[in-house]
């Protein structure tokens, strides 16, 4: 695996990694690779967010903790996914716990330096807005799978007047 991302093979499949040059080399600029071993913990629920992690190789088990201490499994993330993104934007604290379920390898972007790049790189921040919608979207599916008995956004079979 690369440590630039100038030079990696994986970019073009990957919603993130796939920028205009100037904007990857900005990116590539303010990124700081990290390899992690297994059970290591990105980021906890709760914890103010100091930044983002993107993704490049391995898998992370995002998890929720309910009231009385029980941890549930939200998803699992894979190569190329955002992690930590709403909370780094916003500027709020995590919503959920990051835990690599095998080594994985990071580029770790401070909260402050992402958001110099949005503000600089304008086709990226709308990058970002889309993945925020995606998350929020599939968030109301699975409250949708929950709270409706499996029923989603896309399994309607009545129109929706």
């Amino acid at each position: 695996m690369s440590h630039s991302c100038l030079d990696c093979v994986q970019r073009s499949d990957r919603v993130f990694c796939d920028l205009e040059p100037d904007a990857l080399e900005a990116f590539d600029g303010i990124k700081s690779t990290q390899t992690c071993p297994k059970g290591t913990v990105l980021f906890r629920e709760g914890q103010t967010a100091r930044g983002v992690f993107l993704l490049c190789e391995g898998r992370v088990r995002l998890s929720i903790c309910s009231e009385s201490r029980r941890r549930m499994t939200v998803r699992v993330a894979g190569p190329g996914e955002v992690l930590g993104l709403s909370a780094a934007v916003s500027g709020g604290r995590h919503e959920l716990t990051a835990e690599a379920l095998e080594g994985v390898q990071v580029a770790a972007v401070r909260r402050k330096d992402l958001l110099r790049f949005l503000h600089e790189h304008c086709d990226v921040c709308l990058q970002v807005v889309n993945l925020l919608s995606e998350d929020l979207h599939a968030a109301y599916d699975r409250v949708r799978a929950v709270g409706l008995g499996g029923r989603t956004r896309h399994s309607r079979t009545t129109p929706v007047h």
